[in-house]
């Protein structure tokens, strides 16, 4: 018998050439990012200075904190990404926290930050400040208010107008069981009586039983969400915080996946499909709390 050599060989070449392209076919595929929902609207809640131990002790098991967090989805892995207070809040609002280390009255920055990028996009929203005197108060400190747990006032004047800096009667004043006219994204800034900051464990969770509570039960038939977390531990462990999530599209449970506020802020932008910022550009999304639509 007669053997054609070249025809062979170029039969062993060709099989040789689809060997990798048939296992790379077998083997698994990277995983597609998942799909985040898109809420109508978020309501993010900032308490102060307890750690993740204080506010899941079993003492208080009885609470409405505890409640939210049965009924929702608890971050067991979540973390401030500085000290003291005002970093914190900077780092969740813009993806940095403007090179500042301490508390101290700020004044203008200039730079892209939750706010405007919503805006740019063509959403919507506003911070609602307990105790701020009037809408667009740039004072430093009011009674219980601090501007330090405000970050939208650090751009307003520039790349904020003054009606995204809002008083907190202007949330409390919404009808009763609707919510539809709330920003895309609001900051709600309960004052230092009421944060857990000057105040006690009780004083703030009985504030968000009776000012947080009907928004969660709306947001459950309504397409949105709650975000509830701390800005900072109490500077004696390492900075974990408690993050909890409820709304609509929320699995309850609790996740272990390990966020900070950049994972938050990525989360938020995520949502709406806007570019993310600074150092939430190497942050992860929020993954597998969501339901399936």
């Amino acid at each position: 018998m007669k053997i054609n050599v070249r025809r062979l060989l170029t039969t062993a070449l060709l099989v040789l050439a689809l060997v990798p392209a048939a296992r790379a076919e077998q083997l698994p595929r990277p995983d597609h990012a998942e799909h985040l929902p898109h809420p109508d609207h978020v309501v993010i809640v900032i308490e102060e200075n307890h750690s993740y131990a204080q506010i899941m002790d079993k003492r208080n098991n009885s609470s409405y904190i505890h409640a939210l967090a049965r009924g929702g989805m608890l971050f067991t892995a979540s973390y401030g990404v500085s000290h003291p207070s005002q970093p914190n809040y900077l780092a969740l609002f813009s993806g940095s926290t403007q090179g500042i280390g301490n508390d101290a009255c700020l004044g203008s920055f200039n730079n892209d930050n939750l706010a405007s990028s919503l805006m740019d996009g063509g959403y919507t929203f506003a911070t609602f400040s307990e105790s701020l005197p009037a809408t667009g108060d740039l004072g430093c400190a009011a009674g219980a208010y601090q501007r330090k747990h405000n970050p939208a006032a650090n751009w307003q004047g520039t790349r904020l107008h003054a009606s995204v800096n809002r008083r907190f009667a202007d949330f409390a004043n919404l009808p009763r069981g609707d919510f539809s006219g709330l920003p895309t994204v609001s900051f709600v800034i309960p004052n230092q009586d009421n944060d857990m900051h000057d105040g006690s464990f009780e004083a703030a969770d009985e504030w968000l039983k009776t000012h947080i509570a009907p928004y969660v039960d709306w947001a459950m038939k309504h397409n949105s969400l709650l975000i509830l977390t701390w800005d900072e531990d109490d500077f004696r462990g390492d900075n974990r915080i408690v993050t909890i999530l409820a709304g609509q599209m929320v699995k309850p449970g609790t996740s272990l996946q390990r966020i900070d506020h950049y994972s938050v802020l990525r989360t938020l932008l995520d949502f709406y499909d806007l570019p993310a910022l600074g150092a939430s550009r190497d942050a992860e999304p929020i993954r597998g709390v969501w339901k399936e639509r």
